[in-house]
């Protein structure tokens, strides 16, 4: 009974090392300042991905070499950011030079709680590997500063120091996102590919992620019983101030409106109102708003924001 376990074993010892081979020549080094360093993806030729959080404006980026033999040392370029959204922790660079080895994505597809992971760093001259396994799979969440990530990935454990801006990778070396350590608090989660792809063409057309913008600055509102009741909510937001020329301006809004909902969604405070303009750069879209006790319907185009 012995040996078609230890065979078993032997298998996944192979398949695990040949993903790290597989992945690793993608995995860069990226200097984080005052003498520390952490982790990036080739996403392009000349094109890399890491932890917006932790990536200064103009760097150092480390290419190992095509063969990734371990202990060679790294060919390192200058690096400059060409885009970041802080909504996602992704930051784009751009290296001078280019000649990367772009990494493999995949998206989620059928991958499960309890599939095997690796997460990859390159915090030194060699590629670093950390065996995990999936704990969460969830649905699409939103982040504390705006942005929104397509599916909630989170390994079973935190990620080393060094490894944020690096991939987690499937047992055939493909990427399935990028690890961060400081978009959500008290979770270790990767950015998962879906919203890699969406985020990286926003920050190389515009050097940042469009999000709604409206124009007003709101304070949590509670609404009288009688109100609370004609809309089907207790609470909103209260317009205190509508900038100059802002959509809202446009759009008829007024001081002491209290928005109740905006294209469907329930608007109940100033941050449900952020979260709800945030995919919504351009559109035009109905917004409900109580004034003087009675529910009016109002159409505003919205604006864009980096």
């Amino acid at each position: 009974m012995a040996q078609p376990a230890q065979n078993i074993f032997h298998a996944l010892d192979q398949a695990l090392a040949a993903a790290v081979a597989t992945a690793g020549r993608s995995v860069v080094q990226i200097a984080r300042g005052h003498g520390h360093t952490g982790t990036g993806i080739a996403w392009a030729d000349d094109l890399v991905i890491s932890s917006s959080f932790h990536t200064p404006d103009r760097t150092k980026v480390g290419i190992p070499a095509a063969a990734g033999q371990p202990g060679e040392d790294l060919d390192r370029r200058d690096a400059e950011v060409i885009g970041r959204d802080p909504g996602t922790d992704v930051a784009l660079l751009r290296v001078t030079g280019g000649g990367l080895t772009p990494a493999a994505f995949r998206d989620i597809g059928d991958l499960a709680v309890g599939n095997l992971a690796l997460a990859l760093g390159r915090p030194g001259r060699t590629v670093r590997a950390s065996l995990r396994a999936i704990g969460v799979l969830g649905p699409t969440v939103r982040t504390p500063h705006g942005g929104k990530l397509d599916r909630f990935v989170e390994s079973d454990r935190q990620i080393p120091r060094g490894f944020a801006g690096g991939p987690l990778v499937d047992a055939d070396g493909a990427v399935i996102g990028m690890n961060t350590r400081t978009l959500l608090r008290g979770s270790d989660v990767a950015v998962p590919t879906a919203t890699l792809r969406r985020v990286v063409a926003e920050l190389q057309a515009h050097g940042g992620v469009r999000r709604g913008y409206l124009g007003v600055g709101a304070f949590p509102a509670q609404l009288p019983a009688s109100v609370a009741q004609l809309v089907g909510r207790d609470r909103g937001a209260l317009v205190a101030n509508i900038e100059d020329g802002a959509p809202a301006a446009t759009a008829g809004i007024q001081v002491g409106d209290v928005i109740v909902e905006l294209a469907g969604t329930p608007i109940t405070d100033p941050e449900s109102l952020r979260l709800a303009l945030g995919d919504r750069p351009g559109e035009t879209v109905e917004l409900v708003v109580l004034r003087g006790g009675a529910k009016q319907t109002l159409s505003v185009t919205l604006g864009s924001r980096s």
